[in-house]
Protein backbone atom coordinates (compact mmCIF):
# COMPACT_ATOMS: atom_id res chain seq x y z
CA UNK A 1 0.00 0.00 0.00
CA UNK A 2 1.00 3.24 -1.02
CA UNK A 3 -0.16 6.02 0.95
CA UNK A 4 1.07 8.99 -1.31
CA UNK A 5 -1.73 6.88 -3.70
CA UNK A 6 -4.56 8.45 -1.19
CA UNK A 7 -6.57 11.17 -2.31
CA UNK A 8 -7.66 12.00 1.55
CA UNK A 9 -9.74 14.62 0.58
CA UNK A 10 -11.90 12.27 -1.39
CA UNK A 11 -11.55 9.61 1.57
CA UNK A 12 -13.77 12.55 3.53
CA UNK A 13 -16.08 13.16 0.78
CA UNK A 14 -16.64 9.50 0.01
CA UNK A 15 -17.08 8.58 3.67
CA UNK A 16 -19.41 11.67 3.95
CA UNK A 17 -21.23 10.54 0.83
CA UNK A 18 -22.80 7.71 2.83
CA UNK A 19 -25.26 10.58 4.54
CA UNK A 20 -26.40 11.27 1.29
CA UNK A 21 -27.31 7.63 0.50
CA UNK A 22 -28.55 7.03 4.13
CA UNK A 23 -31.07 10.54 3.97
CA UNK A 24 -32.56 8.48 0.99
CA UNK A 25 -32.49 5.64 1.73
CA UNK A 26 -34.07 5.41 5.45
CA UNK A 27 -36.44 8.31 4.27
CA UNK A 28 -40.18 7.94 3.98
CA UNK A 29 -40.15 7.95 0.44
CA UNK A 30 -38.13 4.48 0.36
CA UNK A 31 -37.62 1.97 2.89
CA UNK A 32 -37.85 4.23 5.95
CA UNK A 33 -41.01 3.33 7.28
CA UNK A 34 -40.16 -0.03 7.04
CA UNK A 35 -37.34 -0.19 8.67
CA UNK A 36 -39.25 1.89 11.45
CA UNK A 37 -41.49 -1.16 11.74
CA UNK A 38 -38.74 -3.61 11.57
CA UNK A 39 -37.22 -1.99 13.90
CA UNK A 40 -39.56 -1.53 16.71
CA UNK A 41 -38.82 1.67 16.53
CA UNK A 42 -41.26 4.36 17.25
CA UNK A 43 -41.35 8.22 15.63
CA UNK A 44 -41.08 9.21 19.48
CA UNK A 45 -38.43 6.73 20.25
CA UNK A 46 -36.48 7.86 16.96
CA UNK A 47 -36.83 11.39 17.95
CA UNK A 48 -35.41 10.99 21.99
CA UNK A 49 -32.31 9.41 20.52
CA UNK A 50 -28.98 11.23 21.31
CA UNK A 51 -28.06 12.83 17.44
CA UNK A 52 -25.29 14.31 18.05
CA UNK A 53 -23.67 10.86 19.42
CA UNK A 54 -25.87 9.00 16.78
CA UNK A 55 -24.25 11.43 13.70
CA UNK A 56 -21.04 12.39 15.21
CA UNK A 57 -20.47 7.98 15.37
CA UNK A 58 -21.77 7.94 12.07
CA UNK A 59 -19.68 9.87 10.35
CA UNK A 60 -16.53 8.62 12.60
CA UNK A 61 -17.11 4.77 11.43
CA UNK A 62 -18.22 6.15 7.72
CA UNK A 63 -14.49 7.70 7.44
CA UNK A 64 -13.07 5.07 8.63
CA UNK A 65 -15.02 2.90 6.36
CA UNK A 66 -13.76 5.47 3.40
CA UNK A 67 -9.91 5.02 4.41
CA UNK A 68 -9.96 1.60 4.47
CA UNK A 69 -11.42 0.80 1.35
CA UNK A 70 -9.13 3.50 0.27
CA UNK A 71 -6.10 1.85 1.07
CA UNK A 72 -6.68 -1.35 -0.56
CA UNK A 73 -7.73 0.98 -3.71
CA UNK A 74 -4.07 3.32 -3.01
CA UNK A 75 -2.60 0.93 -6.36
CA UNK A 76 -1.41 3.30 -9.81
CA UNK A 77 -4.15 0.95 -11.96
CA UNK A 78 -7.00 1.98 -9.53
CA UNK A 79 -10.09 3.73 -11.56
CA UNK A 80 -13.81 4.80 -11.36
CA UNK A 81 -15.05 0.66 -12.26
CA UNK A 82 -12.27 -0.52 -9.98
CA UNK A 83 -13.38 1.45 -7.17
CA UNK A 84 -16.61 1.15 -7.66
CA UNK A 85 -16.62 -3.06 -8.07
CA UNK A 86 -14.36 -3.30 -4.83
CA UNK A 87 -16.56 -0.88 -3.01
CA UNK A 88 -19.17 -3.58 -4.33
CA UNK A 89 -17.86 -6.57 -2.65
CA UNK A 90 -16.93 -5.02 0.49
CA UNK A 91 -20.33 -4.41 0.84
CA UNK A 92 -21.57 -7.88 0.20
CA UNK A 93 -19.10 -8.52 2.90
CA UNK A 94 -20.88 -5.62 5.49
CA UNK A 95 -24.09 -7.54 4.26
CA UNK A 96 -23.39 -10.56 5.20
CA UNK A 97 -22.36 -9.36 8.43
CA UNK A 98 -24.96 -7.68 8.68
CA UNK A 99 -27.37 -10.32 8.02
CA UNK A 100 -25.14 -12.70 10.10
CA UNK A 101 -25.84 -10.75 13.45
CA UNK A 102 -29.61 -9.78 12.09
CA UNK A 103 -30.32 -13.54 11.75
CA UNK A 104 -29.15 -14.25 15.83
CA UNK A 105 -31.18 -11.08 16.47
CA UNK A 106 -34.25 -12.57 14.92
CA UNK A 107 -34.95 -10.36 12.25
CA UNK A 108 -36.50 -10.64 9.27
CA UNK A 109 -34.84 -10.37 5.79
CA UNK A 110 -36.93 -7.57 5.21
CA UNK A 111 -34.66 -5.67 7.33
CA UNK A 112 -31.76 -7.74 6.54
CA UNK A 113 -32.06 -6.02 2.72
CA UNK A 114 -32.63 -3.05 3.86
CA UNK A 115 -29.68 -2.71 6.60
CA UNK A 116 -27.93 -4.79 3.84
CA UNK A 117 -28.73 -3.20 1.39
CA UNK A 118 -28.00 0.49 2.43
CA UNK A 119 -24.62 -0.79 2.93
CA UNK A 120 -24.43 -1.92 -0.14
CA UNK A 121 -24.92 0.96 -1.99
CA UNK A 122 -22.66 3.51 0.34
CA UNK A 123 -19.82 1.46 0.03
CA UNK A 124 -20.16 1.37 -3.98
CA UNK A 125 -20.36 5.05 -4.29
CA UNK A 126 -17.65 5.16 -1.83
CA UNK A 127 -15.28 3.31 -3.86
CA UNK A 128 -16.52 5.07 -7.33
CA UNK A 129 -15.79 8.36 -5.77
CA UNK A 130 -12.23 7.15 -4.18
CA UNK A 131 -11.65 5.22 -7.94
CA UNK A 132 -12.49 8.62 -9.59
CA UNK A 133 -11.06 11.25 -7.65
CA UNK A 134 -7.32 10.04 -7.57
Amino acid sequence: MNFSLINWLAVIVAGLSAFLVGGLWYSRSLFGSAWMVDSNLTEEEIKQGNKGKIFGFTAVFSLIMSANLAMFLAVPTTTVTWGAEAGFLAGIWTFCAIATHSLFELKGWRYIFINGGYSVISLTLMGAIIGFWR
